[in-house]
């Protein structure tokens, strides 16, 4: 199942992932996703690997990105990819928001 090819960003609502993130999927087909993160200052995206490929972009705020113990300090415009099965995560610095791609799609958020 897809989305539609146009997003609305008003039309999607927030899932709150706790500690400080929540995230909207913005779009999906089968083979990318697309997804918006924002995290409160001091909240964390644990480190973690999954198959997927990942490239993301901070729209907002700066983060501190973890990959395969390399980090980096990132601020808007800035961006980041993640092979697959790579080790890696994120600090917020401030408040802050992440644009998210997946290759494939991340099956388990749409669970």
């Amino acid at each position: 199942m897809s989305t539609d090819v146009f997003v609305m960003d008003e039309a999607v609502a927030w899932q709150d992932l706790g500690d400080g993130v929540r995230r909207k999927i913005l779009g999906h087909n089968d083979a990318m996703m697309m997804v918006r993160v924002e995290f409160e200052t001091g909240a964390i995206g644990p480190l973690h690997r999954h198959p997927h490929v990942q490239c993301a972009v901070v729209e907002k705020g700066s983060f501190d990105v973890t990959i395969e113990g390399r980090t980096q300090r990132l601020g808007v415009g800035d961006g980041y990819m993640v092979p697959s099965n790579a080790l890696h995560g994120v600090v917020a610095l401030e408040p802050g928001t992440l644009l998210d791609i997946f290759t494939p799609p991340r099956e388990d958020f749409l669970a």
